[in-house]
C-alpha cells in the first residue's frame, strides 16, 4: 500500500473548507495509511482498531461537510444525520454503497457522502465551495433527496416510505444489501414496520434489505414518542414484529462524561472512548449486514442523542433558522471541533473513492439500466363493436401474459382483485401467500402481491418501476387514495431521473359510479382531482380507456413508456364496445376520439371522460338529434394531451414527452356551438376543455355520494342524466 504523504497543503476538493484541525492523536500510527487498500473495496477486518479510528474520520468529516453547508444558506436539517453518522460511516466503510433513506431531512448527510467518493463531480460539483454553493439552489442539491442528485438510489420526503425503496431493491437484487435509515420519529408512521412484516411473509429469503434505525430520542419539534422506551421494549418491539435479529448499540454504555438522560453525545466522551464506540457500531453493522445478507430479518439500532458533534442538541438541532449562519457562534464553535486536518481530509476522501468498489454515482444499482425481458406482441383481442364486455378483464388478460414472460414482474393489490373482474391475473400468475390452495390461486412464488395496505402495494410497485423493473398497481379507484402519496413520490422523482426506467402503471377499478349500493364510504372520486392537479407534472398520464378494446391499446402504450406515471381508470362492468383498436390510438395521441356524430342545425358537442358515464351522455344525444341540432359526442381518452403544451412542465422532463393536440385537432374534436364536459369524477379532470375552447361551454360533474340501488340512480342524484345533459345544452344555446 503506498502511504499518503503529509502535507499542510490542503487537497484540492477542500477549496471551501473554514477550519482546519491539527492531525488527531496516534495519527501517525492509525492514520498515514487508508484502512481500504487499492485492491480491496472494504475494511476486511471490523475489530482492527485502524478501521475504527478511520471510520470516526469519516464519521466527523460528514458532520463537518453537513453544518458547513447547511450554514452556508442558514437553512437545512443537520441534526438527524449527525446522530447516526458513525452507522452511515460504517456501512460505507464495510463496502455498502446501496444505501437508502426515509428521512428526507437526512438529505445534507448523502449530500456529503455522495460528495466525498466523488459521486457528485458529475454534477459539476468538485469542491466544499461548490457543495455549499449548490445546496438548495435550483439544479443543485435540493432539500430533500430526488432521483436526480447522482448516486442517491431513491427520493426521500414523506416519512414512511424508504422500506418500499429498499424491498423493491432488494427484491430484484438478492446478492446486495440496501440499507435504509428510519428516524425514531419516522417509526411512529403505521406503515414502516407493517410493511415490512408482510414482505417478510411474501417473500421469507429476501431479507438483504436492513433498516437502520435512528433512534436519537427526537423528532422533528418534540421527544420522539418512543423516547421512554427501555432497550430491552425496543428490542422486544422488533422480535415481536418478525425481526430475528436485533443489533443495538447504545452510546450511553460508552459515556465518561456523565451526561443525564437516556441519550447521550458521542463526540463529547474522551478520545479512548469516542473509537471504543465507533469499534462497535462498525462491528455491529458488520454483523447486522452479514446477518441480513444471510437470511434473517435483521434490524441495526444506534441509538445516539440527536444532533450529536453539531450545534444544538435534542429537536433544537433538527433545523438552521435564519440566525445560523456561518457566522453565528454556536455554528462557529461547533465546526472548529469538527475539524479535520489536511491529511486527514486527504485519507477520508480515498477511502470514501475506494468503498464499495468506487463512487455511488457508478456502482449503486439505480446507476445502470435494469435488462427487462422483451414481452414482444401482446395478445390483443379485438372485440366486436356493441358486444358488452368487461374492461378490466380484457386488461387482466394482457397482464397474465406480460408476467409470465417476464417473471420479475410483480402485480400488487389489497386483495380485490377477483372484485375488480381481474380474477384472471390471480389464475395466471397466483397470489403470493405461505398457504398453497388452488382455490384462492394462492402459492408461495407467486407474482401477485396482497397486504390489505394501498400504501404497501403502491410502494412496492412503483419502487419497483423506480429501481428498473416493470410493475403494476391495481386498486379500487376509492381506496387508491391511501396508496397516492409514495406512488407521487416516485412518478416526481422518474420526471428528474438521470436513467430511463419503466413507467410506474396502475389500474384502478370500480370507480364511484360503479359503487351505488356501497354509499359514499366506497365513492372516492376525488382521486382524480389529484390526477388532474398532477398532469401539469408533464410526466403524468391519467387514462380513461372507452371500453374494453381501448384499454387493451391503453396498457400496451403504458408498457412501452419510460419515466411516467401512468394510471388507467376502467369499469368491471361489462359495457358495449364502442371503439376500434385504431380509435383508441388516435385518443391516445390527440387526447379524444369522437364516437359519433348525427343530426343537423347547430353543433352540441358531448365530451365524456369515463366508459360508465357514456351511457346517459348517448342517450342525451338522441334526444338533442331529436330536437333539431347537430351532437357530436367525443369520448376523452388521454385529458393530458388536451393542454397547451406551455400549460405542462414536460420540457423539464426526463424521457420528455412533447405530445399535445394542436389547435387544428382540438377544434375538430370540440369545436361548435355549445360545448358539455361530462364526467362521473370531479370536473377538474376536464380543465383543458375549459382553457382551449372559445365556445359556450360547461361542465357536469360529479357532486356527492349517496348510497344508491345502481349506478343509473346514482348518476342521477348528481345531475348526470340524459334529461339533464340535454337541459343544460339547450339552455347553454339559448
Amino acid at each position: 500500500m503506498a502511504a499518503i504523504l503529509s502535507s499542510p497543503t490542503p487537497p484540492d476538493f477542500c477549496q471551501g473548507v473554514q477550519y482546519f484541525s491539527q492531525d488527531w492523536p496516534d495519527w501517525e500510527t492509525q492514520g498515514t495509511t487508508p484502512i481500504i487498500s487499492a485492491d480491496s473495496q472494504r475494511i476486511l477486518d471490523p475489530q482492527n482498531p485502524t478501521a475504527a479510528y478511520q471510520t470516526l474520520l469519516y464519521a466527523d468529516a460528514l458532520r463537518y461537510l453537513i453544518l458547513q453547508t447547511t450554514a452556508s444558506k442558514a437553512s437545512g436539517h443537520p441534526g438527524g444525520f449527525a446522530s447516526q453518522a458513525e452507522a452511515y460511516a460504517a456501512l460505507v466503510m464495510l463496502g455498502h454503497k446501496n444505501i437508502i433513506t426515509e428521512v428526507g431531512h437526512h438529505a445534507p448527510g448523502f449530500y456529503s457522502a455522495m460528495f466525498l467518493d466523488r459521486s457528485l463531480e458529475a454534477m459539476g460539483i468538485n469542491t466544499v465551495e461548490d457543495l455549499r454553493a449548490r445546496f438548495r439552489e435550483k439544479h443543485g442539491l435540493l432539500g430533500h433527496l430526488s432521483g436526480y442528485i447522482p448516486g442517491i438510489l431513491a427520493p426521500a420526503g414523506p416519512l414512511g416510505q424508504g422500506q418500499h425503496f429498499a424491498m423493491a431493491a432488494a427484491w430484484l437484487h438478492r446478492d446486495k444489501l440496501f440499507p435504509f435509515t428510519v428516524g425514531d420519529g419516522g417509526l411512529g408512521e403505521p406503515y414502516v414496520i407493517s410493511s415490512m412484516a408482510h414482505f417478510n411473509t411474501a417473500f421469507p429469503t429476501v431479507t438483504n434489505f436492513l433498516p437502520v434505525l435512528v433512534w436519537n430520542g427526537f423528532s422533528q419539534e418534540h421527544h420522539s414518542m418512543v423516547s421512554l422506551k427501555s432497550n430491552a421494549e425496543m428490542v422486544a418491539y422488533w422480535q415481536g414484529n418478525g425481526f430475528k435479529n436485533v443489533v443495538l448499540i447504545d452510546a450511553k454504555d460508552f459515556d465518561d462524561q456523565a451526561q443525564a438522560g437516556a441519550y447521550v453525545d458521542s463526540t463529547i466522551f474522551s478520545f479512548k472512548q469516542r473509537l471504543a464506540f465507533t469499534q462497535a457500531v462498525l462491528q455491529g453493522v458488520d454483523q447486522a449486514a452479514k446477518s441480513a445478507l444471510n437470511g434473517e430479518l435483521t434490524v441495526f439500532i444506534i441509538k445516539q442523542l440527536k444532533g450529536a458533534g453539531v450545534h444544538a442538541k435534542g429537536a433544537k438541532s433538527h433545523n438552521l433558522y435564519a440566525h445560523h449562519t456561518l457566522e453565528n457562534p454556536d455554528i462557529v464553535a461547533a465546526l472548529e471541533k469538527r475539524a479535520l486536518s489536511p491529511q486527514a481530509w486527504a485519507l477520508v476522501r480515498t477511502n470514501c473513492e475506494r468503498a464499495g468498489g468506487g463512487p455511488a454515482a457508478k456502482v449503486a444499482v439505480t446507476e445502470s439500466v435494469l435488462d427487462l425481458p422483451d414481452l414482444g406482441e401482446l395478445p390483443l383481442e379485438a372485440y366486436g363493436l356493441g358486444e358488452a364486455k368487461v374492461a378490466t378483464t380484457a386488461m387482466g388478460r394482457l397482464v397474465a401474459d406480460v408476467g409470465q414472460k417476464d417473471r420479475r414482474y410483480l402485480v400488487t393489490n389489497a386483495d380485490g382483485n377477483e372484485a375488480s373482474g381481474i380474477a384472471n391475473i390471480n389464475q395466471a400468475l397466483k397470489i403470493i401467500h405461505p398457504t398453497t390452495d388452488d382455490l384462492y390461486n394462492q402459492a408461495p412464488n407467486g407474482q401477485v402481491y396482497e397486504p390489505l395496505s394501498e400504501d404497501a402495494c403502491a410502494g412496492l410497485a412503483a419502487g419497483l418501476a423506480l429501481m428498473g423493473s416493470r410493475s403494476l398497481w391495481c386498486s379500487y379507484e376509492s381506496f387508491a387514495i391511501n396508496g397516492l402519496p409514495i406512488w407521487q413520490t416516485v412518478t416526481q422523482a422518474m420526471a428528474e431521473l438521470r436513467r430511463p426506467t419503466p413507467s410506474t402503471v396502475t389500474l384502478y377499478t370500480a370507480g364511484a359510479l360503479e359503487q351505488g349500493r356501497n354509499g359514499w364510504t366506497h365513492q372516492r372520486p376525488e382521486i382524480e382531482a389529484y390526477y388532474a392537479a398532477m398532469m401539469r407534472n408533464g410526466n403524468v398520464f391519467p387514462l380513461f380507456p372507452t371500453d374494453a378494446n381501448s384499454v387493451q391499446v391503453c396498457y400496451r402504450w403504458a408498457l412501452g413508456t419510460f419515466n411516467k406515471g401512468i394510471s388507467i381508470f376502467a369499469c368491471k362492468t361489462p359495457l358495449p364496445i364502442r371503439t376500434t383498436f385504431e380509435q383508441t390510438e388516435y385518443g391516445l395521441e390527440h387526447g379524444a376520439v369522437t364516437l359519433q356524430e348525427s343530426g343537423s342545425g347547430k353543433i352540441i358537442v358531448l365530451a365524456a371522460l369515463g366508459d360508465l358515464v357514456l351511457t346517459p351522455v348517448l342517450a342525451a344525444a338522441e334526444q338533442l338529434e331529436a330536437q333539431g341540432y347537430q351532437v357530436r359526442v367525443v369520448s376523452v381518452v388521454n385529458p393530458r394531451r388536451l393542454y397547451r403544451p406551455s400549460d405542462v412542465a414536460w420540457e423539464t422532463c426526463s424521457e420528455p414527452d412533447g405530445g399535445f393536440a394542436t389547435d387544428a385537432v382540438f377544434e375538430e374534436l370540440f369545436g361548435g356551438d355549445a360545448l358539455i364536459g361530462i364526467t362521473g369524477g370531479p370536473g377538474a379532470m376536464l380543465e383543458p376543455l375549459l382553457l382551449r375552447s372559445t365556445v359556450k361551454r360547461d361542465i357536469l360533474a360529479w357532486q356527492r355520494g349517496e348510497t344508491t340501488a345502481s349506478a343509473g340512480e346514482l348518476l342521477g342524484f348528481n345531475g348526470l342524466t340524459a334529461e339533464k345533459i340535454t337541459h343544460r345544452a339547450v339552455s347553454l344555446l339559448a
